[in-house]
């Protein structure tokens, strides 16, 4: 018997997903993935999360959102979904060992930040390293910190985090930003924006936390360390659907395409919630939102189809 509704991932979405579909007796079955729990897991303490008062650890509250799903009988099943097969009857799911079947699914596997790929970096994130300015840029009040990014997006984080930094320096590779004028405009005029042109951050400094930049220049290869309490990383997302490339229709970016208000795909049954879908806002609470509409959307789709 094919399960009546599978979960592909255990981040905000797929967790209130389940939380939802749990509780309406669909009997959810949650695939997780590599990185169980999301990018969460990665993250320290999370302030902006409704209900926490005084914040909470990022894997704390992901341990929360499970045992709430667990409580109302969702199902967990550890593995990477390596095939997808949404022609038939039913939607197939195929890991390395097991293959499943399932009338309905909401796909949850959210996206990845783009990270410059350092020792340092990796081990000094959440300690000064950031890939989130709406996420911990309050962390950062009075302090000195850098950017690194030239287009659109970067420009946005440079200028909120003005907000709380003493100032913000952008990072750029070249001598020019890929950046709309409009954007380069906004970030130029702000008076606690700080130009690094033709520069790649060679090692991010600090032991337990962050505490400097060993900056490359990219035209005379000359190093030069500076003093900085935070680096945000803004290269971009990347969104964890290259399983379903052929199968369902993606954006330009790679994001899964929904219906306007809704998060239903274009194939009957498939739903897709959180960052998987969303470019644009990326917040565990926006994600979590769309968890609860995937939920709502599968549940109303599995009784018309009875």
């Amino acid at each position: 018997m094919p399960e009546k509704l599978i979960i592909l991932g255990s981040g905000p979405a797929g967790l209130t997903a389940a939380i939802y579909a749990s509780r309406a007796s669909l009997n959810p079955l949650v695939i997780e993935g590599a990185d169980p729990g999301g990018q969460l897991m990665t993250t320290t303490e999370v302030e902006n999360f409704p209900g926490f008062e005084n914040g909470i650890m990022g894997p704390e509250l992901m341990a929360v959102m499970r045992k709430q799903a667990e409580r109302f009988g969702t199902r967990f099943e550890i593995g990477n979904v390596a095939e997808v097969d949404f022609s038939g009857k039913v939607l197939t799911l195929k890991t390395n060992s097991k293959t499943f079947e399932c009338e309905s699914l909401i796909i949850s596997t959210g996206a990845s930040a783009k990270w410059l790929g350092l020792p340092s970096e990796t081990r000094l994130r959440g300690k000064g390293v950031s890939a989130c300015a709406t996420c911990d840029g309050f962390f950062f009040k009075n302090k000195d910190i850098a950017v690194v990014g030239g287009g659109d997006s970067a420009m946005e984080e440079a200028i909120f985090l003005t907000r709380f930094a003493n100032s913000v320096t952008i990072i750029a590779r070249g001598d020019k930003l890929r950046a709309s004028k409009t954007m380069q405009d906004r970030a130029h005029k702000n008076p606690k924006i700080k130009w690094l042109w033709n520069s790649v951050i060679d090692e991010v400094l600090g032991e337990t936390v962050m505490t400097g930049l060993k900056i490359k220049n990219t035209v005379t290869g000359e190093m030069n360390e500076i003093t900085m309490q935070g680096l945000f990383l803004a290269i971009g997302h990347e969104p964890n659907t290259k399983l379903f490339q052929g199968k369902i229709e993606l954006d330009e970016k790679g994001y899964i395409k929904v219906k306007p208000f809704s998060t239903e795909t274009g194939i009957p049954g498939v739903f897709a919630a959180g960052d998987v879908a969303d470019h644009k806002y990326r917040q565990a609470i926006s994600a979590a939102g769309t968890g609860c509409m995937a939920a709502l959307d599968a549940e109303r789709y599995l009784a018309n189809k009875e």
